[in-house]
């Protein structure tokens, strides 16, 4: 067997290590300044190269350790993982950047950033197309950005962000009052009674004053009719009567939504 010599196989292992080597990608940013990295980063953002602008603001990061630039870096990551699309990922860069700068001057930003992600997650992107709403989806992430909004709200109740913040509050808890009666109206219509009227009492033991609530109290009146418990059904009906005197259920003008009642964003 005829075997090539050793300064051959020699030479094709170096010629495949300098192949390695050639094949890495170049750094641009390598001579530039901490500011023309911002700067390029800052124009990507403006232009929605968001994929482009993480990998800059990511290398600002490390070159101004230590810097109010850096931490502006990290927010701007934030921003433009959440725009990009990267949710998960925006979320984790907000957590992080809340765990090292627990005193930063921007911590209302990141508060409100992180309950606008979940905000927006929750909504969906083609829900407008489906007509379905915040109240027929996983609530998880409504639960989280209530949360976020709640501590910036009273953290920080002079924030620039906190009337907003605020605003959707209210709207997250109108969505997460809805949920429960939407499921309780699911267990309805299938015969379910005693599941909607759980359901139905949980949305009125939880949430007040939220437009949801007639409609819990139809569907326990409803449900407690379908049992034949004829003596709740009727308090139910006196309540649902005193509270909602002028009532779309109590005067019996229930008409179908052609949108949903929540759409004012």
């Amino acid at each position: 067997m005829l075997r090539a010599p050793l300064p051959f196989i020699t030479a094709l292992l170096t010629a495949g290590l300098l192949a390695g080597c050639s094949s890495t990608p170049e750094d641009k940013t390598a001579g530039w300044s901490p500011n023309r990295i911002y700067s390029e980063a800052k124009d990507e953002l403006s232009g929605g190269a968001f994929d482009k602008a993480v990998p800059l603001l990511e290398k600002l990061e490390g070159r101004a350790a230590g810097t109010p630039l850096a931490q502006q870096a990290q927010l701007d990551k934030a921003y433009a993982q959440y725009k990009g699309g990267e949710k998960a990922q925006a979320i984790a860069t907000l957590d992080r950047f809340m765990k090292l700068h627990p005193a930063s001057p921007a911590l209302d930003y990141a508060l409100y950033l992180k309950g606008l992600v979940n905000f927006n997650d929750n909504l969906g992107l083609f829900s407008w197309i489906s007509q379905q709403d915040l109240s027929e989806r996983d609530q998880k992430a409504a639960k989280d950005s209530f949360e976020s909004f709640s501590e910036l709200a009273t953290r920080f109740p002079d924030s620039r962000y906190a009337k907003d913040a605020r605003q959707r509050m209210t709207y997250i808890v109108n969505s997460l009052a809805q949920y429960e009666v939407h499921v309780a109206r699911y267990y309805f219509q299938r015969g379910a009674y005693v599941a909607a009227i759980g359901r139905a009492q949980a949305a009125l033991a939880d949430y007040q004053g939220v437009p949801a609530l007639e409609e819990a109290l139809y569907i326990l009146i409803q449900s407690y009719d379908a049992l034949g418990m004829t003596q709740l059904r009727d308090d139910a009906r006196r309540v649902m009567q005193a509270s909602y005197p002028q009532g779309a259920y109590a005067t019996g003008t229930v008409t179908t939504r052609s949108n949903p009642w929540w759409k004012f964003w």
